[in-house]
């Protein structure tokens, strides 16, 4: 592919070896295009018979379809009445991964647009939290309106920095998600603009932030729970890097094996640190979106590492050089809430440091104007 950046294609070359042409002729092949089906509205497989468009399945996520392109689902009344949501074939995996169960207390900490938290959601059935937060105060809105039209009753919507998160959510969730931040080079294909905003340096820049969000997750995980790292990049030092990192600075912390799927294939432990413990890196077929995702990861996981939290000694005391420009609160709005009585703070959706009316209490509810309720099936 014409355009991208010489350091980028020698790293490629050196990394893919006799597979570097056919990553080359990938960029011309056509996109394909994915829906997810929401969990709380739809019953599973009802969607292909409902769907006015012709779906197939994807073969690695039990509620993902691919469609035609032409198609254009986004204009569809489903859509605007969240019965799914659009999203790359290959970015749906994280989420689908992540075991998660009704009853729990999930965090997706770098949330928007809403793709992987309204998953993470649906899974819950409306029962335990999902926390969803993004330091974007824009970007976080974006994310509130995609879950109110998803129908998750039992969320926060926050707009915060890991730190400050960690410092009201000590050891509190189960399942955490970090879909990282990252210099964006599965992108490539999708989008010419982050071939252009990418530089040599970009990767370790990403991999210093990557690091100290990941540091947040692990103050915020209990012990025994277990937490997903995620990126949209091919870039070692943002994946096996950064996991190599992440295991070395958190010792409690290990790998767990993940499902494989055909296609998807093991990363390297040699772009990590050469620890015998495999850390693995898995990529997705290309579904010519955000192209193979890429990350350090369990096995055959297209670019995602899940941690399992063992036992360990408390930490605390690490801070986070970023901070919002503005972090006032109004009187009325609760502390995000830090113990197992977190239920009673229930009163809103915390974003931007604003309480918003829960749904359906107020009728401010958005998008095709559904409720925080899920609907019938």
């Amino acid at each position: 592919m014409n355009g991208l950046p010489v350091e980028f294609e020698q790293r490629m070359r050196e990394m893919l070896g006799e597979e570097y042409e056919a990553y080359l002729e990938s960029f011309g092949q056509e996109r394909r295009y994915g829906l997810r089906a929401n969990r709380l509205k739809l019953a599973p497989g009802e969607l292909e018979r409902l769907a006015p468009f012709p779906v197939r399945p994807i073969p690695w996520v039990d509620n993902g379809y691919f469609y035609d392109g032409a198609d254009s689902p986004a204009r569809h009344p489903f859509y605007a009445a969240g019965l799914y949501y659009l999203q790359e074939p290959s970015a749906m995996t994280p989420a689908a991964l992540l075991p998660v169960e009704p009853g729990e207390r999930v965090l997706d900490l770098c949330a928007a647009p809403g793709g992987k938290a309204t998953e993470l959601g649906a899974k819950l059935q409306g029962q335990g939290v999902l926390v969803a937060n993004d330091i974007s105060n824009s970007r976080a809105k974006a994310l509130l309106r995609n879950l109110e039209l998803f129908g998750i009753p039992n969320l926060f919507v926050t707009n915060e920095t890991p730190a400050r998160l960690a410092e009201r959510f000590p050891e509190f969730f189960d399942k955490i998600l970090v879909d990282a931040p990252c210099s964006g080079e599965g992108m490539f294909r999708k989008d010419p603009a982050v071939i252009r905003a990418w530089t040599p340096g970009k990767p370790g820049e990403c991999a210093a932030m990557q690091r100290e969000i990941l540091a947040g997750a692990a103050a915020m995980l209990r012990p025994g729970g277990k937490l997903l790292y995620s990126t949209c990049t091919f870039a070692p030092e943002e994946n096996e890097g950064t996991i190599s990192w992440f295991l070395e600075k958190f010792p409690q912390m290990r790998l767990l094996p993940l499902e494989e799927h055909p296609g998807f294939s093991k990363g390297n432990p040699q772009w990590g640190d050469g620890r015998a413990e495999p850390v693995r890196e898995a990529v997705a077929p290309q579904d010519g979106g955000g192209g193979p995702f890429s990350g350090p990861s369990g096995e055959g996981f297209p670019g995602r590492g899940r941690i399992r939290a063992c036992p360990r000694q408390g930490r605390r005391g690490w801070k986070s050089q970023r901070r919002r420009k503005s972090q006032r609160r109004r009187k009325n709005c609760p502390a995000l809430p830090g113990g197992a009585g977190a239920s009673e703070a229930f009163g809103g959706v915390l974003c931007g440091g604003r309480l918003f009316p829960k749904m359906g209490e107020s009728g401010a509810s958005r998008g095709a104007g559904i409720s925080g309720a899920p609907s019938a099936r």
